[in-house]
């Protein structure tokens, strides 16, 4: 075991980690009672159509209620084969899963919707990549699994689709009901993935593979492979080097979660009417809730991270420009954001934000108009610098961080994995001693590249 999440563990009704917990953990034993699952799934990989995937390298072993009654599934990701691992050995190395193990407990800790980790376990079990590496297992937990590929798969078998769609709704959207209760739940799962899109741009994060079959149905972060957040903000920032057209760029994920939802809906058409028609006219209907939504959920976010209370005409533009700064200066973007909270309406500005904007070209224009917004709501620059370091966090899980966890477990050190985990627990808090973990990547560590190749 390299790292057992007691917290998560605590949620689920667990009382710790033991031999026989590990054994089920590691994929060396069946949970008690039930029989493992792998799930068939199709999608659209870099947009070409794979009419099969499936559970390739991950395995459902249990389905457990927690404490207060909710349902969770556990799924151990690189415990070996699957009917659908294509030829592939179906494990997964180290590296990759304390990306996963770290991100998904990361984002969680940010209040971003997430499959969490409950556990790592590393074996000496040699795997072919670019190079022999070990493996390892990590066990994810979920409310369900059940991806945009799933639709997919079953979009011309309507009975298959329509059973698939009755389970999904009765166990996660049992607040809808009646007969337009696919089109109410499709529209539910728009709204969430336009939300979580925009939850995503406004912390720098990249996800990296964008296909459907890694887009949950319940609007969740899913599948953490060459994911990434932004050092030095750049539009265009592509955190997977496998990536070589730059479909899945920063600037393009609101683009690419529409474009998804668009295939979500291509495959649900049979369920919304009989007529091919009117099947069409609702689908279209429900795409157009997208972009509303996003555009109005990541305003609000951005104009929360500027620590502004309501959102104005001109909000847009004053967001806009400080992300212009960003680019054109090089400058970090979360402490870029992190360190707006140091400016106050009238203050003389901090020798650490002056450096961090030192030679930006119209940065005190910018500065200018901000103050004179700021000015407009009178708040209290105390209280709105509290609320704006609970939206912008101090840490996050950079490419060099992971890496030198990665490093030091690789020889068999475990103890920056136990660190980052706490670390990332607290995001937003300053933490006496940590500094350190806040800062931009070294120069030599600013090029670190991710793949798929996990």
């Amino acid at each position: 075991m390299v790292h057992f999440n007691a917290g998560l563990a605590q949620e689920l009704g667990f009382d710790g980690a033991n031999d026989a917990l590990l054994e089920i953990l590691s994929g060396n034993r069946p949970w008690p009672g039930y029989t493992p699952l792998a799930s068939v799934y199709a999608g659209h990989q870099f947009g070409s159509w794979v009419s099969q995937l499936g559970d390739g390298r991950a395995l459902l072993i249990a389905e457990i209620a927690k404490p207060d009654g909710a349902r969770v599934e556990l799924q151990l990701k690189g415990s070996g084969r699957t009917p659908y691992s294509r030829g592939a050995d179906g494990r997964a190395v180290l590296r990759s899963s304390i990306r996963e193990y770290l991100c998904s407990e990361a984002m969680h800790a940010l209040n971003v919707p997430t499959t969490r980790c409950l556990s790592l376990v590393s074996s000496p079990h040699p795997v072919m990549r670019e190079r022999q590496e070990t493996a390892a297992v990590v066990c994810r937990v979920s409310p369900s699994f059940v991806r945009f590929g799933h639709f997919e798969f079953f979009s011309h078998e309507k009975e298959a689709l329509a059973l698939l769609a009755d389970h999904v709704i009765s166990e996660h959207f049992s607040h809808i009901e009646g007969e337009s209760r696919y089109r109410s739940w499709l529209l539910e799962v728009v709204e969430r993935t336009a939300k979580l899109m925009a939850r995503w741009q406004s912390l720098g994060f990249c996800h990296g593979v964008m296909n459907t079959d890694n887009f949950s149905i319940l609007g969740l972060t899913l599948d953490y492979g060459p994911f990434g957040f932004m050092d030095a903000f750049r539009l265009h920032h592509v955190c997977n080097h496998s990536d070589y057209e730059g479909r899945y760029a920063y600037g393009a994920q609101p683009e690419i979660g529409l474009w998804n939802v668009s295939r979500l809906l291509q495959a649900a058409l049979p369920l919304l009417s009989e007529s091919d028609d009117e099947a069409a006219e609702m689908a279209s209907e429900i795409y157009g809730s997208y972009a509303p939504v996003f555009s109005a959920e990541a305003l609000r976010l951005w104009t929360l991270k500027l620590g502004l209370r309501d959102v104005r005409e001109g909000d847009a533009a004053l967001v806009g420009r400080f992300l212009d700064l960003l680019q054109s200066g090089r400058l970090d973007f979360t402490r870029g954001f992190r360190n707006l909270s140091r400016v106050g309406i009238s203050n003389a500005l901090p020798d650490e934000v002056r450096n961090e904007f030192a030679g930006t070209k119209g940065f005190d224009a910018w500065l200018t108009d901000y103050r004179s917004r700021l000015s407009i709501e009178g708040r209290i620059d105390a209280e709105r610098a509290a609320c704006m370091n609970r939206v912008n966090p101090k840490y996050v899980l950079r490419n060099h961080l992971a890496q030198g966890a990665i490093e030091k477990a690789e020889a068999g050190d475990y103890s920056e994995i136990e660190t980052l985990m706490r670390l990332l627990s607290s995001p937003f808090d300053e933490q006496p001693g940590m500094e350190s973990y806040a800062h931009p990547p070294p120069e030599a560590l600013r090029h670190i590249e991710v793949g798929c190749s996990s």
